[in-house]
């Protein structure tokens, strides 16, 4: 298959976003002063606490009840741990999760990005920490959004989760492209070309791929 043109990154593309104060979020913390410092965090860039939480269990009654765009979910907290709220949170398709850990174990995140999480902190976290891990979890959350309108199949989209994943590492290593821009640039060109987003990101990949062969790498 021949590739897409190559991206040109554009200054939308990598543009700083200022939520607005429409951005709801819940928050989910048993330690109160960092539950605070937090809050106090996120109202400084504009986003909008409609819910705080000491644990699990009224983590999830206040997504279900709010309907916020994201969730943060501290990992370890009583009555229901985060990872297990996450799961409740992404079963339902609530919003998406960003996830607070004192570990940065390898083990400890792939549980929560099995459990749904789409993102991750490691404290302590300074509130510059705090936006691209926001951000970064409400891009892929929309990315699954798209990838479940496009495919019905659970293992086909996994796997065509996977190529788009190939795909944008490709596009940000070649072209500078943040993530969420590469995912977007997928997406557009999908569109504009009516093909799928899995032909996309393989003709992405397959390109990439002849032009190492060409170089002899």
């Amino acid at each position: 298959m021949t590739a897409p043109e190559s991206p040109q990154p554009t200054a939308d593309d990598d543009a700083t976003h200022v939520p607005p104060m429409t951005t709801r979020v819940v928050i989910a913390e048993d330690e109160a002063l960092i539950r605070l410092d937090l809050k106090e965090m996120l109202e400084e860039e504009g986003y909008a606490v409609v819910g705080e939480a000491g644990d699990g269990q009224k983590a999830v009654e206040l997504a279900r009840e709010h309907q916020p765009d994201l969730v943060i979910l501290d990992v370890k907290m009583p009555v229901l741990d985060g990872i297990s709220a996450a799961e409740l949170i992404a079963k339902e398709s609530i919003a998406p999760v960003l996830m607070l850990t004192a570990f940065s174990q390898r083990d400890l995140v792939e549980r929560a990005r099995d459990a749904g999480a789409m993102a991750y902190l490691v404290k302590p976290f300074s509130k510059s920490d705090v936006v691209p891990a926001i951000e970064m979890a409400v891009s892929r959350f929309t990315e699954l959004k798209a990838l479940e309108q496009e495919v019905a199949d659970l293992s086909q989209r996994l796997e065509t989760r996977k190529l788009v994943d190939r795909a944008k590492s490709v596009l940000q290593t070649q072209y500078g492209l943040s993530e969420p821009a590469a995912f977007r640039w997928i997406q557009k060109t999908s569109m504009d070309r009516r093909m799928s987003m899995q032909q996309v990101a393989e003709a992405v990949i397959e390109d990439a791929e002849e032009k190492k062969a060409a170089k002899g790498e």
